[in-house]
């Protein structure tokens, strides 16, 4: 099994081939096979973003602003608990 590569990495091979494949200087059957392989690191890409952006949705509120974190002996609502 191949080894993952990371979302810097894919993004840094994709740059490659799409600067390769403008050059315009690629058989046809190279620039096949290099647009299947930026099509799979595209998909890996998107695929890490999506990820990253739900991890993030859990710390973040509606307008992108960073929800507070409650503090120890404080409700949600930001009220102390009794201590009775």
């Amino acid at each position: 099994m191949a080894k993952k590569e990371s979302f810097e990495q894919a993004l840094g091979r994709l740059e490659e081939i799409v600067t390769r494949l403008e050059d315009g200087e690629l058989p046809l059957e190279e620039c096949l096979s290099q647009y299947r392989e930026g099509l799979r690191l595209h998909k890996v890409c998107q695929e890490r973003l999506a990820r990253v952006e739900e991890e993030l949705s859990r710390y973040l509120d509606e307008d992108g602003e960073l929800r507070p974190l409650d503090e120890p002996g404080r409700a949600a609502s930001g009220e102390l608990f009794d201590s009775a």
